[in-house]
């Protein structure tokens, strides 16, 4: 009995930290994470956001359906993916419309001191500004969701907040390979109004990774939105 409890108190200690959700320590932060964004019944609205790039390869392709469509998305892009090569993509960012925030390549920021993640993201967020020309919305998604409470004290620091997804829409498939047709066709069918979707139009490693899937699934997806009536927005970056 005593290791089924421990076994217990272990998971939940896990997913506190990795769940692709808001879990515990999300229910001690208050309002300091976005997993969803409040409703307005006039305008229904859903969110798409985009993680790890700037990729050279892929991310020209996203944003050229983005503006044939005329629609809004918010980037979340790692540090190291922000370079001399990719400053022209995260400017065209900023020029279309679109918001750009932080986003992270490795888990284990999290167990850093609340100053030390404080000083990287604020690095990361002057490197966008010195090369992509405007300052990044204040947001930040951690690599796979996972946080801790330093991660949080971080983000108070910088006045900031931590920006997840909302349940089950996200890109990646258990075992299976990623599919354009049946991703677009299986958020838009969850979609509800004030929902974040999260793809991929980079990797956390490879800065080049092939992510055509995503560029197919966005173009695919838009119309399947706009049919239900949702408008498709980028996260709104002001009066966070």
């Amino acid at each position: 009995m005593v290791q089924l409890f421990a076994a217990i108190g272990a998971g939940l200690v896990a997913l506190a930290h990795t769940a692709p959700f808001p879990f515990l320590i999300e229910g001690l932060q208050r309002d300091e994470s976005a997993w969803h964004v409040r409703v307005d019944p006039a305008a229904p609205t859903v969110y798409l956001t985009y993680d790890d790039g700037p990729n050279p390869a892929a991310t020209p392709l996203l944003l050229d359906v983005l503006a044939r469509e005329r629609a809004s998305a918010t980037f979340f892009l790692i540090d190291d993916h922000v370079t001399d090569e990719t400053a022209p993509l995260v400017r065209r960012m900023f020029v279309e419309g679109h918001a750009v925030a932080l986003h992270s390549n490795e888990r284990w920021l999290m167990l850093q001191t609340p100053d030390a993640i404080a000083d990287a993201l604020g690095r990361a967020a002057d490197r966008i500004a010195q090369l992509g020309g405007a300052r990044p919305c204040p947001y930040f998604r951690p690599h796979a969701g996972w946080r801790s409470g330093a991660l949080y004290q971080a983000l108070d620091r910088l006045d900031y907040r931590l920006a997840g997804w909302s349940w089950g829409l996200w890109d990646w498939n258990w075992w299976r390979p990623r599919d354009a047709a049946g991703l677009a066709a299986r958020l838009a069918r969850r979609a509800q109004a004030g929902d974040i979707i999260v793809m991929h139009d980079g990797h956390h490693r490879n800065p080049r990774a092939d992510r055509q899937y995503a560029v197919e699934a966005t173009a695919q997806l838009i119309p399947a939105l706009r049919a239900r009536q949702f408008d498709l927005a980028r996260l709104p970056c002001e009066g966070l």
